[in-house]
């Protein structure tokens, strides 16, 4: 659940939020009551097993790697020289 916070909360209990940001609550900040920024925790990065990644990836199509070469140089410039 979001919870709202007004500005003056956000400043006078930075701290407690900043816990609360830590252990995953998402706040909705509010000015003079209207709604005007979201804070949520940043999304840590986590260990994938191999076994976990192959899983995911076991009914995705087979990638032609001589199409994947031509559809990236059409989409990115090939030519190494320096751009003026």
């Amino acid at each position: 659940m979001v919870r709202r916070l007004t500005q003056r909360q956000l400043r006078n209990e930075s701290g407690d939020v900043m816990r609360a940001l830590d252990a995953g609550e998402s706040f909705i900040v509010t000015r003079n009551g209207a709604p005007v920024g979201d804070l949520t925790p940043v999304r840590r990065h986590r260990f994938v097993s191999r076994d976990a990644a192959l899983a995911a990836f076991a009914h995705a199509p087979a990638i032609d790697a001589e199409w994947f070469r031509t559809d990236i140089d059409r989409l990115a410039d090939p030519d190494p020289a320096p751009r003026a």
